[in-house]
């Protein structure tokens, strides 16, 4: 007596991962859109982001929009109180002594401070990061010359090395760049140094190196997907520190020089006119307050974001997180 069993097909599990095969979890926590999500359920660290933004748009497209405005004189209107729209939209934040709009001037002065922080943080940037890396992968005396040069440049203080520098050479944007830039670069140096020093001992540095690959690139393909988060988070708060530093030296009289203008030395111009026209400085040390708490505030966002142990805390919105927080529970 013959039995027939019917063989039904089964479709076969993805116990192993391959290339078309990913889970769907490892998908989800990549991507803009994922990026995107966290960022959403942090309510003040989106804020930051909007109004850095804005900033930003404003820095590009804001002196298309405003033309001559911020160089345009009419002495019949100077010193003109803000939030009075009689003498028009473009003076609604006041004029100073010649009659300029504040608006305007403000908009321009964006342009100005941010074409100084940002060329000087991403120059700071990528030197001290490449050369971080470099100097903690291959160690011995790489690391030693590294480490003593940063040494060299910390041992003096930054604002005042660039006020030397700008005193004996002529104070224009691209020296101001070139000094915070000189100034800042230790601080990548030493992060990325450190970082890479513990990575050239991991298990799958050492599975590249026994591969064959060269040096620049398991630096290039291993370590700096790696150091790149932290990288990004330095960046972030050092932006703070190269826009103040240049609202400080422009304050003093040694960075960016009229006609040019901005926010520091619209602070500066100000001063002597707090009694009459507070305004002056009160708008642009306002737009230098925003500007880096928002940064601040981003960075620190950033932080937990790429802190696999930590992004948990961005993954639900901050209500439900208030909540399990209260309560002694974790997610």
């Amino acid at each position: 007596m013959s039995t027939s069993i019917d063989l039904i097909p089964v479709k076969p599990t993805t116990a192993i991962v391959g290339e078309d095969d990913t889970p769907s979890r490892t998908r989800k926590q990549s991507g803009p859109s994922f990026w995107f999500r966290l960022l959403s359920n942090d309510r003040v660290a989106l804020t930051a982001a909007g109004v850095l933004g804005i900033v930003v748009l404003t820095a590009v497209f804001g002196p298309l929009l405003v033309g001559d405005l911020a160089t345009r004189i009419d002495l019949d209107n100077s010193n003109q109180p803000p939030f009075t729209l009689a003498h028009g939209w473009a003076n609604v934040l006041g004029t100073d002594p010649l009659g300029r709009s504040m608006l305007a001037r403000l908009i321009v002065a964006c342009q100005t401070t941010l074409s100084v922080a940002i060329p000087a943080v991403v120059i700071s940037a990528v030197i001290g990061s490449a050369v971080g890396m470099w100097a903690g992968y291959h160690r011995g005396w790489r690391e030693t010359l590294a480490m003593r040069v940063a040494d060299v440049i910390m041992s003096f203080p930054s604002l005042l090395l660039a006020v030397v520098v700008l005193y004996v050479f002529s104070p224009s944007a691209a020296n101001i760049v070139m000094v915070l830039a000189l100034t800042r670069i230790p601080v990548y140096l030493r992060t990325a140094r450190a970082e890479s020093a513990e990575l050239a001992s991991r298990v799958f540095v050492d599975a590249a190196r026994t591969f064959g690959a060269s040096a620049t690139s398991i630096i290039w393909r291993h370590v700096l997907p790696i150091v790149l988060p932290t990288m990004l988070t330095v960046a972030t708060l050092d932006f703070c520190y190269v826009m103040l530093a240049e609202s400080s030296l422009s304050f003093l009289g040694i960075g960016i020089q009229p006609p040019d203008v901005s926010w520091g030395l619209m602070v500066a111009q100000g001063r002597t006119y707090l009694h009459t026209a507070w305004w002056l400085s009160f708008f642009p040390g306002l737009a230098i307050v925003i500007t880096t708490v928002s940064a601040t505030i981003l960075a620190a966002w950033a932080r937990i974001a790429t802190d696999p142990g930590q992004r948990w805390r961005l993954t639900v919105p901050q209500k439900r997180l208030s909540t399990f927080t209260k309560s002694g529970k974790r997610l």
